[in-house]
Order: structure tokens, then C-alpha cells, then sequence
């Protein structure tokens, strides 16, 4: 099974995208946010993958944090939700925002996403109230794995993004993204202006 993969982007498409791996192309959907913060073409990239196995495919699914990628699973194991579905909500909520709605038993939350049914949401809530415990503290531990930058430029950038009407978690996550593809060094030495164009262009 395939577990991760490195290579360069060669392709986006609107579910999905192409890594080349020393020559070979590797065919990797994601969800939404994980689209939203691919780097442009030709650029190095790494997921962590699931490798769904079917009688007349081999389907990968890429995630850009593991907390992700746990989550996804979990999702799977709910009856009714196979990988696409799954996919679907982790497009339509955060991995943190979906482990509270989750322990909370946030229905109506949840049925706001596509695909997902007021029983659909019901079942999650029941069937995975006590397994998403842990990954609620993964997902926050990721999301704020910038704080020790904040007291220059990211904290700057930070309260501009929220200022402008975004979540602190997402742009938190989005900058752990960043930090987590660029380098810490790298990434401290973004200035201000290019942190705040950045963070809008992945946010968007």
C-alpha cells in the first residue's frame, strides 16, 4: 500500500491532482481545503495517502496533515460513508470544526454539508463521538503549530486575515501548511505583505 508520496505537481483538476515521482505520475483526490493549498506546477509537494483498494480500481486519497488523513478514516468506518463521501464532508469543514461538531452532536452543522443527511449526521455524531477525541487534540496542535512565529510578521498576518472576516483556526492551518511546505527558516523570513497575499490566495 502506498503511504505517502513526494514528487512535483503536474497537473490540478478540480478533484484531484498528478504528482511525478521520479517519472511516473501518481493520480491523488483530495478535498477541498487540501486543493486549496496545493503549491502551483512543478513545484515539490508531499500527502500522506490512503490507498482504497476495489475490485476494478486502486483509487489514492491525498492529505496534506495526518490529522487529516485519521479523520478520513474514521469517517470511513461510519455506515454508509465510503471514501467519496467521506472526501466530501472533509471538504465542507475543517478537521477541527468537524471533531466539535462531532462531540458536541452538532446535526445541523453537519447536515449543511453536501451529501450529508440529517441521518447520515446522526449516525456520525453516535458512531464517532468517542473516536474523535484524540484527533481533536491533533487537529488543534497542527492548526496552531505557528504560535512560536507569531511574535513577528505571522502574528501581523494573523490578525490582518482575521480582521477580514477569516476563522483564527483556518488561517492558523493555513499557515501550518505553509510552514510545514516551506520550512521554518523559510517561512520566518516571508514579510508581511506576502504572508497576508498568500494566506487570501489559499483561503480563497
Amino acid at each position: 500500500m502506498i503511504a505517502s508520496l513526494t514528487g512535483t505537481v503536474q497537473h490540478i483538476a478540480v478533484d484531484r491532482v498528478v504528482i511525478d515521482v521520479n517519472g511516473v505520475g501518481y493520480e491523488v483526490f483530495l478535498s477541498g481545503t487540501g486543493l486549496s493549498r496545493l503549491p502551483e506546477v512543478g513545484k515539490e509537494l508531499f500527502l500522506h495517502i490512503h490507498t482504497n483498494v476495489r475490485e476494478d480500481a486502486i483509487v489514492l486519497f491525498g492529505f496534506q496533515e495526518q490529522s487529516e488523513k485519521e479523520m478520513f478514516l474514521t469517517l470511513k468506518t461510519v455506515s454508509g460513508i465510503g471514501p467519496k463521501l467521506s472526501l466530501a464532508i472533509l471538504s465542507g469543514m475543517e478537521t477541527g470544526d468537524l471533531c466539535q461538531a462531532i462531540v458536541n452532536g452538532d446535526v445541523k452543522s453537519l447536515t449543511t454539508i453536501s451529501g450529508v443527511g440529517k441521518k447520515t449526521a446522526e449516525r456520525i455524531c453516535v458512531e464517532l463521538k468517542d473516536k474523535v477525541a484524540g484527533l481533536q487534540t491533533g487537529a488543534v496542535a497542527e492548526s496552531f503549530a505557528v504560535a512560536a512565529d507569531e511574535s513577528s510578521s505571522v502574528a501581523d498576518a494573523l490578525s490582518a486575515l482575521v480582521n477580514l472576516g477569516y476563522s483564527e483556526q483556518m488561517v492558523r492551518q493555513v499557515f501550518a501548511g505553509m510552514k510545514k511546505q516551506l520550512g521554518d527558516e523559510t517561512f520566518s523570513a516571508i514579510d508581511l505583505q506576502k504572508l497576508i497575499k498568500e494566506g487570501l490566495r489559499l483561503l480563497t
